[in-house]
């Protein structure tokens, strides 16, 4: 068996049918771009990675930082840029992917070393997809073994009966790889160097096994309904865990999940509910409906929504409460704490057992700096007060409503900060009939 195993994972493609300015293996899926995906399952598998990108895609490198790439100049088709790929490696196995493959899990992955190792010269993926379409068909021998592949435009009509689709991916030993790569030939209608031309190679050196899957994980992705689908296939993939792990989904198809979203058990999710990345939802915690949730920790027993917002950095504690039309940005509620009803707070740190009336905001941001409010113990503040940062509201105190808080609040005090009221005498009404009579005169 091979000491070492390097994942080399071609991504030069533009995907010219996604009608994007992005590389086609940074096209968003599950919150991420699409490589991210097949990047983390490799990385369960392979001890090294390589992937191999076309010239300007200097995004796409920085993505898969700090992994190594390889640029392919001329993109002369999938065998080239495998070559490109193999040529940087001088020994162990290798496996070759595609960066359109995202949803390809680890145990499919090892199934492929496996085969591998098992005695085979080359293993490839291959799936029996709804609609062929235009796959490449894998040719077999009467006991089973890979003959060759062939790519659909250059098949026969009962070539392209065949229901056995090429998936793309394969694994060999890099000495082999590195000698039928320098072998295949542009002669197809293309005029490419197909990857697929190998495997005709391979088996006239030792046996070629195919490890089949499902169309749902190895399916490429090359247009825009494509991914559309492939989100789909992930989320239901996602949504499907976090109902094993014992939580409640009340309506799995409308709830979005990030690949690491992590949701322990008796965790209840209402409907229309979207979790992007960074999510801890610890036991018990309820996500009310049309919440949308990011880089947060949600502790036992709390309760979000419905229409909350929750930004990174916040972390709601053990049976503390999010209301409807609440946002909270890089906040620490403490245990019991409520803020019901249409609040901001930003930049915040409140107590234990606190309750922020309606309408309440921390004015957080100076337009250069940000600054921090920090809000005690078993303190009240009344509906719509407005705490200018950075000030302090000490345990026990009080602000009244209506209330601009730009010092510090002691404990136990009750904080004014509003001008007196003033009543003027019928002036109301003299108000009102003048601006009426101004409207009827046009």
């Amino acid at each position: 068996m091979s000491s070492t195993t390097t994942a080399v994972i071609l991504a030069a493609g533009m995907g010219t049918r996604m009608k994007s300015r992005l590389p086609k293996a940074m096209q968003r899926l599950g919150n991420r771009p699409m490589i991210w995906h097949l990047i983390e399952t490799a990385r369960q598998i392979v001890d090294r990675i390589v992937v191999v990108i076309g010239p300007g895609m200097d995004e796409l490198a920085q993505q898969v930082s700090p992994h190594e790439t390889v640029i392919q100049y001329d993109r002369l088709g999938t065998g080239h840029a495998a070559k490109i790929g193999v040529d940087i490696l001088h020994d162990g196995r290798a496996i070759i992917l595609y960066a359109d493959n995202p949803l390809l899990t680890a145990n499919t992955m090892q199934r492929l070393l496996n085969a591998h190792d098992e005695g085979h010269a080359l293993s490839l993926l291959g799936m029996r997809p709804v609609v062929a379409g235009h796959y490449g068909r894998i040719v077999t021998r009467v006991d089973g073994q890979v003959e060759r592949i062939v790519e659909f435009k250059d098949a026969s009509e009962a070539e392209r009966s065949i229901t056995l689709c090429n998936a793309g991916m394969m694994c060999a030993d890099v000495t082999h790889l590195k000698n039928w790569l320098n072998n295949i030939t542009p002669e197809n209608a293309q005029n490419e160097y197909y990857l697929t031309d190998i495997v005709a190679l391979a088996a006239k050196q030792g046996p070629v096994s195919c490890v089949e899957g499902t169309e749902e994980e190895l399916a490429g992705i090359n247009s825009r309904a494509e991914l559309a689908q492939a989100e789909n296939r992930l989320q239901q993939r996602l949504r499907q865990n976090a109902l094993e792990q014992g939580a409640t989904l009340i309506d799995p198809s409308s709830i979005f999940l990030d690949p690491d979203t992590i949701i322990a058990r008796d965790v209840v999710i209402e409907p229309n509910v979207f979790i992007g990345p960074g999510v801890t939802l610890e036991e018990g915690c309820v996500i009310r409906a049309f919440s949308h949730l990011e880089g947060c920790l949600v502790k036992k027993g709390a309760t979000i929504g419905p229409y909350a917002r929750l930004r990174p950095g916040t972390v709601c504690r053990e049976n503390s409460h999010i209301g409807n039309f609440v946002e909270l940005k890089n906040t620490d509620l403490g245990v019991g704490s409520k803020v019901n009803h249409l609040t901001y707070l930003g930049d915040t740190k409140v107590g234990k057992m606190s309750n922020i009336g309606a309408g309440s905001i921390t004015c957080n941001y100076d337009g250069v700096f940000k600054h921090r409010t920090t809000i005690g113990n078993n303190c009240f503040i009344g509906s719509n007060s407005v705490m200018v940062a950075p000030v302090q509201i000490e345990d026990d105190a009080m602000t009244a409503a209506g209330s601009v808080i730009t010092q510090a609040v002691p404990s136990g005090a009750l904080a004014f900060g509003r001008a007196r009221q003033e009543n003027k005498a019928g002036k109301g009404r003299a108000l009102q009939q003048a601006l009426q009579k101004k409207k009827e005169q046009g």
